[in-house]
């Protein structure tokens, strides 16, 4: 049997995925996706998303996925059900391994499988994501304006998000596991100068309230042992996220918190022919737009890379 070869592979279906694939396929680098274990990526558990340009009322996360996979089809691109299992970037033609079963070739293989955003844990958490709570204070912020709400977490991004709520928000408390942050100082002064945020140190969450939507959240002092709840509407979880970059340990360069690596202003690896975009590389502003931008990025250094080889 003849193994597949393809000009580009491209392993994940969220925004930078996507828009990887539509700039492949109008280039006619016949690119096969493979949307991996969340299809959709992070979007998928989105409600509403209001400030995706070119969508003036606003649209569902779901939706707005398949919006973005029924471009990426037009235009061409195989989307192929499937996930990455095991690569090899150690030749001139790449090698990956779809669901442990079936292994392909391709010239460039372009990663976008994004980050995941850490979990509290929590069974009432769970079931609420999307109905009032959140991992994005920047993308979900807008809709709790002039309400109460609480998010977790200690370093300098719950910090910058406590500060983006406290703009919008009548209240905001910020929940401290410890008896100090982990945030720098500066970030620290930030929060504690701004009126409407309180900060509850030594404190963790029990339960996020509410049937439907979020209605407070039950609080614990792990020093007393003191229970008590907080009126809220949103509950934001800022705790960090996990790139999904296990795959790639010793074949891609990463950062120490497992970011892939690229050569700055471009997607390329320190691997000939491999590019990376969206938030598998990006911990700073993990926004759709910011991901979708470097998918394009990704398709057009693909695109020069096979031109360059004389592969297209």
């Amino acid at each position: 049997m003849t193994q597949e070869h393809l000009q580009c592979l491209i392993l994940g279906s969220g925004p930078a995925g996507y828009t990887a694939a539509i700039y492949a396929a109008r280039a006619g680098l016949k690119p096969v996706l493979y949307q991996g274990a969340q299809p959709g990526g992070q979007l998928t558990i989105t409600n509403d998303v209001e400030n995706y340009p070119g969508y003036p009322e606003g649209i569902q996360g779901p939706q707005m996925m398949m919006d973005f996979q029924k471009q990426a089809e037009r235009f061409g691109t195989d989307v192929r059900t499937g996930m990455a299992t095991a690569v090899d970037f150690s030749g001139p033609v790449h090698r990956v391994t779809i669901d442990d079963q079936y292994t392909l070739t391709a010239d460039t293989v372009i990663v976008s499988t994004g980050a995941s955003a850490k979990w509290l844990g929590l069974s009432s958490e769970e079931r609420l994501n999307g109905r009032g709570v959140s991992a994005c204070a920047v993308c979900d912020g807008f809709f709790f304006r002039g309400q109460d709400v609480a998010i977790v977490g200690a370093g300098d991004t719950a910090c910058e998000e406590a500060s983006y709520l406290a703009k919008l928000c009548r209240k905001v408390y910020m929940l401290v596991r410890r008896d100090e942050m982990r945030a720098s100082r500066i970030m620290q002064e930030r929060v504690k100068r701004m009126p409407n945020i309180e900060i509850f140190y030594n404190t963790e969450t029990l339960e996020v309230l509410g049937d439907h939507e979020v209605t407070g959240a039950r609080i614990i002092n792990n020093q007393t042992g003191h229970e008590s709840t907080l009126d809220i509407t949103g509950f934001f979880v800022a705790i960090g996220h996990k790139p999904n970059t296990e795959l790639f340990v010793g074949k891609l360069d990463m950062d120490e918190n497992g970011y892939l690596k690229t050569v700055k202003g471009t997607t390329l690896t320190n691997v000939e022919g491999v590019f990376a975009c969206g938030d598998v590389q990006d911990h700073v502003y993990r926004q759709a737009v910011t991901a979708a931008g470097t998918g394009c990025m990704a398709a057009l250094d693909a695109e020069r890379f096979l031109v360059a080889k004389e592969l297209v």
